[in-house]
């Protein structure tokens, strides 16, 4: 007798909500959860982004509604996400992914400019967790919460130590909501990328995506890539968004507070880089076996 196989990959008649959900990761999440059945709520700051990537997630057959937010406002968060509850009548993910970092040493840094990083990047989570968590819990299905972190969030992070800081600490409250939510069977995870081709580091921070208008890496900026990264290139953001899509479906059913690194193996490089002669290496000139 046949046995009828269960597509464990699919989100068939989930709904998603996405934060930064216009663009490079975000974009990529949304877009990815669409095509494994999801329905999805674009939370972004761009109107433009936003209504760009509905009409993505319609062309292949999803419903989708455009929510414009600055995730820097907490009542704008939780306004998009009673507008997914009241739209669809349910939430079952949420993509804590809308961040920002600014490139400056600490001792010059601002406390304004502290204040703003703690905002976009740490408060936004916080404000949409708990919005989000309640939906999930009063509709009884259980739930998937990802938060998009970063290797920085593991490492060192000169020049974007409050940057750093916070996704360090968005990495520890994964771990915290994986216990605290777990009775209401909500899973809660993390990702952690490193070098990832987006629009914002492609010089397109604002308005709609355009990949005619990308800055094309320059000959010693990809020679440097080759060298730092074990897998000799960038990453793309669908891979994130794969990822993201792959801890929201009943594939990964058992896994719950867990941050997994999306790097091209950077995190396990630990500080070895490619020498100029394709050799590892922890210093230019010094042998690989010292």
């Amino acid at each position: 007798m046949a046995v009828e196989s269960k597509n464990k990959f699919q989100l068939t008649g989930k709904v998603a909500l996405v934060t930064g959900g216009g663009g490079g990761i975000g974009r990529a999440c949304a877009i990815s959860m669409a095509e494994f059945g999801a329905d999805i709520v674009v939370a972004d700051i761009v109107p433009e982004r936003c209504d760009e990537v509905v009409q993505c997630v319609e062309a292949i057959g999803r419903k989708a509604l455009a929510m414009p937010t600055d995730v820097m406002d907490t009542e704008q968060i939780r306004t998009a996400i009673a507008a997914a509850d009241e739209a669809f009548g349910r939430l079952d993910i949420l993509v804590n992914n809308a961040g920002g970092v600014a490139y400056k040493p600490f001792l010059e840094q601002s406390e304004r400019s502290w204040q703003r990083h703690i905002d976009i990047n740490l408060m936004s989570v916080f404000a949409a967790t708990q919005a989000a968590a309640h939906v999930m819990a009063r509709c009884g299905r259980g739930g998937s919460i990802v938060n998009v972190a970063s290797i920085e969030g593991m490492r060192a992070g000169p020049n974007v130590a409050v940057y750093a800081a916070c996704k360090a600490a968005m990495i520890s409250f994964t771990k915290s909501m994986a216990l605290e939510l777990s009775d209401q069977r909500i899973r809660v995870n993390c990702i952690a990328p490193d070098h990832t081709i987006t629009p914002g580091g492609r010089g397109n921070r604002s308005g709609p995506v355009d990949k005619t208008k990308w800055r094309v890496p320059t000959p010693e900026e990809d020679d440097c890539m080759r060298r730092v990264i074990p897998l000799l290139r960038e990453g793309d953001a669908e891979e994130c968004g794969d990822l993201a899509a792959f801890l929201c479906s009943d594939m990964a059913s058992y896994i719950t507070g867990a941050t997994i690194p999306i790097d091209g193996g950077t995190s396990a490089a630990m500080g070895w880089v490619r020498g100029s002669k394709g050799q590892w290496t922890q210093m230019e000139g010094q042998r690989p076996d010292r």
